[in-house]
């Protein structure tokens, strides 16, 4: 495959902050295109995301240097060049960037160009991008698990709220159409329900709700009553609960601040055990802080026949850290962000691993993003079975569940995968 040009422009994500769109051209005429997601919560040891830092433009938060990066050098090394495989691009990438974390050009430059010469592959081929993704061995799966984060806190959201995404997940559905309507009608139920308490409902970052409520075991209380209100099943062959308390977000000074209270990493893996009593949680996301690893294998040991425990923040979706981590048993799941590790085939690796070893994989949008709709067949294709784009609102998240939808629509023969 050969492209005759490549380019990138400085747009705005969903939180008004600048990001890239990055447009190639194949041989044809046909262009493909790929919008950056970016980060709010982001990992220590994620790819580095190239911003300018000039305070006289977007605050220091522009873009113009990774777009520069793609206009010139990347475009100089990739355009005319005849490839034939997608791995053959990103090693082709990496090279030329030739730092640890993608910090000389940029992982949103990286990741960007990576994302649209995935596409330039499958629109060369002829077949579907889920189609052009999936691994060799691997069954493509419509995911079974739809994550839809309907109450936001942490620094997803103005509230005291410390734990930051208090998701469902209508694992009982029969199809994604089917878990997409639960997911908007608890959605909806629990906008009556906060309302109906004096509570603003106004959104956080990823669409969901962002009351001023402190105590996480609150919130879950209300999600049990909307799930019912809305006439599911609060339960795991229902609709159940998924969190992702971000607790580095949270750890300060070697303690855990959770509404003004502090405490160990045992207290915390002894509050998710309670929590996992009494409400139909099945996955639990970056309980503990990315740092406190001794503590992660205590959670994993105690926790980890019970629930999915993901690694976020701690994992970063690189090959080399989930190895370890799954030589250290710590967590049994890893999230999958294309722009924590900043190409394609360094992600469908990570992901490789994880099936390797037995762990889950929850394909994740991230807090700015754009109408890119390429996790949603990056979750059909790896067969995962899970994936979170936030709630069933606003044109940026709902764009992947909609693409689920047309992928299920069209294609009524894949699996149908829960994890």
């Amino acid at each position: 495959m050969k492209i005759t040009t490549l380019s990138a422009l400085e747009v705005l994500d969903s939180r008004g902050r600048p990001t890239l769109s990055v447009t190639a051209t194949l041989e044809d005429g046909r262009s493909v295109h790929a919008g950056v997601p970016s980060g709010a919560s982001t990992g220590s040891r994620e790819a580095v995301e190239l911003r300018d830092g000039d305070p006289g433009r977007y605050g220091g938060a522009g873009v113009s240097r990774a777009v520069g990066h793609v206009n010139g050098e990347i475009a100089d090394a990739l355009v005319g060049a005849d490839f034939g495989r997608l791995e053959d691009v990103d090693s082709r990438l990496i090279k030329l960037d030739g730092t640890p974390t993608k910090s000389r050009l940029g992982a949103n430059a990286t990741v960007g160009v990576s994302m649209a010469l995935a596409r330039a592959f499958a629109v060369e081929a002829g077949v579907p991008l889920w189609r052009s993704l999936t691994p060799m061995g691997v069954e493509p799966a419509r995911p079974g698990a739809l994550c839809f984060n309907v109450l936001n806190g942490g620094v997803h959201a103005p509230n005291s709220l410390d734990f930051q995404e208090f998701m469902i997940t209508p694992l009982g559905a029969p199809s994604v159409a089917e878990a997409v309507r639960a997911g908007a009608e608890v959605y909806a139920a629990l906008k009556r329900r906060l309302a109906g308490k004096g509570f603003v409902t106004s959104v956080g970052d990823e669409g969901g709700f962002a009351p001023d409520i402190a105590r996480p075991e609150d919130v879950l209380a209300e999600l049990v009553e909307a799930i019912s209100d809305a006439g599911y099943v609060p339960s795991r062959d229902g609709v159940a609960i998924a969190l992702d308390p971000a607790a580095s977000e949270f750890y300060r000074d070697g303690s855990y601040v959770v509404a003004g209270e502090r405490l160990t990493s045992d207290d915390m893996i002894a509050r998710y055990a309670e929590i996992i009593e009494r409400f139909p949680v099945w996955s639990l996301e970056d309980g503990l802080a990315e740092g406190d690893w001794d503590g992660w294998a205590r959670l994993t040991a105690a926790l980890g026949e019970r629930v999915q425990l993901v690694g976020d923040d701690v994992l970063v979706t690189n090959p080399a850290i989930i190895s370890e981590a799954i030589s250290k048993g710590i967590a049994n799941a890893a999230l999958i962000k294309l722009n924590q590790i900043g190409t394609v085939t360094e992600t469908l690796e990570a992901m490789r691993l994880c099936r390797e070893a037995g762990w889950h994989q929850m394909v994740s949008h991230r807090s700015g993003e754009t109408p890119d709709a390429f996790i949603a067949d990056l979750a059909v294709a790896s067969a995962c079975g899970q994936i979170k784009s936030g709630a069933p609102a606003r044109g940026e998240r709902v764009a992947k569940y909609a693409r689920l939808t047309e992928i299920e629509a069209t294609e009524p023969g894949l699996p149908y995968r829960r994890p």
